[in-house]
Parts: structure tokens; sequence; C-alpha cells
């Protein structure tokens, strides 16, 4: 008889959706013409994200993340936020042999607290704010030159381009997340935040 359901080569394991109770620790927000950040007590988020941050806007210009488009093409915008965590930025310091690094050296929008592994959330993971906002997480936020060139030059690394270059293994999957608006209002520091990590399914070994 025909199988029209053959065993896959390896196992598939269903890792059920959960919830995670977090916090809003600190929120930042970047003048229109850079991607460095300043704290904030409140956001204002729309669908087009932060009104007048850097990287606000409902599409956005293709890059070096995305080379099978020609660079410079208009494509959606689903890194309106960055989020990070500050247990992540501190082994990232660490390997970087410096005392700290903070959130607004490197652009982040969202200091969350009460997540373990924040950069390992999956794609459509949803963040509910308890005063009605909804942020849905689209990828782990690769780290860069840019954001090490950042660093090194707040520190005072004598050589910023060996800082800038450091960053990017040191901080691998290690950066945080970005996400965009997916239901708009203001958020506020020390805000609680409802995290529905969606169902997954992984092959297991």
């Amino acid at each position: 008889m025909l199988d029209l359901f053959p065993e896959a080569e390896k196992p598939i394991e269903i890792v059920p959706a959960r919830k995670l109770v977090a916090k809003a620790a600190a929120l930042y927000v970047a003048p229109s013409d850079h991607f460095e950040t300043r704290p904030v007590d409140a956001l204002g988020l729309g669908f087009e994200g932060i009104s007048g941050d850097f990287h606000a806007g409902a599409t956005r210009r293709s890059g070096g993340r995305e080379p099978w488009y020609p660079r410079g093409t208009e494509m959606r915008n689903e890194r309106q936020l960055s989020v990070v965590a500050a247990d992540e930025l501190a082994i990232v310091a660490e390997r970087m042999g410096l005392v700290e690094i903070k959130p607004e050296w490197i652009g982040a929008n969202l200091l969350i607290e009460g997540v373990p592994h924040l950069s390992m959330l999956p794609a459509g993971t949803l963040l509910f704010f308890k005063g009605g906002v909804t942020i849905k997480v689209d990828a782990q936020n690769g780290p860069c030159r840019i954001a090490g060139r950042s660093i090194a030059e707040h520190v005072g690394m004598a050589d910023v381009e060996a800082g800038a270059l450091l960053f990017p293994k040191a901080a691998k999957r290690l950066r945080g997340v970005v996400a965009w608006v997916e239901k708009p209002g203001t958020i506020k520091v020390g805000e609680e935040i409802s995290v529905r990590v969606p169902e997954q399914w992984i092959y297991r070994t």
C-alpha cells in the first residue's frame, strides 16, 4: 500500500506555545538622522513605528542583509524596533573586555527584563504591553560593525576599527531582536509585558 506520509529522516518535535511575563525596563528613541538612541519615559507607536525615529516607516530600503534584492530596493519595514536584554549585553561586554555596553550606543529602542535568552525568541513572537500595544518579533538582530564602532568610540578604544570588528563576533546571537508594530499606542517605562512564544517544530536528533 502506498505510504502517503512517510516518516521524515529525523523525528519532528513540536514545542508548544508558551507565555512569559516581562517588563519594559527602559525605552529609547533615535533622532531621524542617526541610529544611536536616547532614554525616554514613553514611546508613541504607530503602524510606521516610532514617529520621527531613525528606523521609522512602513517601508525601508534594502541593504546588506537582503542580498536577494538590489541595494536600495523599497521593501516592507520589519525592523521598526530594536529590542535588547541587559543580561545579554553584559555577556557581550565581558567578551569585549568592557565594563558595560549601554543599549543606546547600539540603537536599542526597548530594554526588556524577564525573558531568558531574548535573542533566541522565534519569529512571530508577540509582545502584549499592558497598556494595549502589541509588537511582533520578525527576526534575530544580526550584530554589525556600525554598532561595534559606536561602542568603541563611546568607551574610548585606542583602535576603533578593531572594536568595530570585535562586536559582531562577541555579540553573535546576543544582539536582541527586531520587531514591528502590530497594534499601535503608547508604551511606558516599567510597563508589564505578556510575551507569547508561538508553537514551533524542530528536528529531534
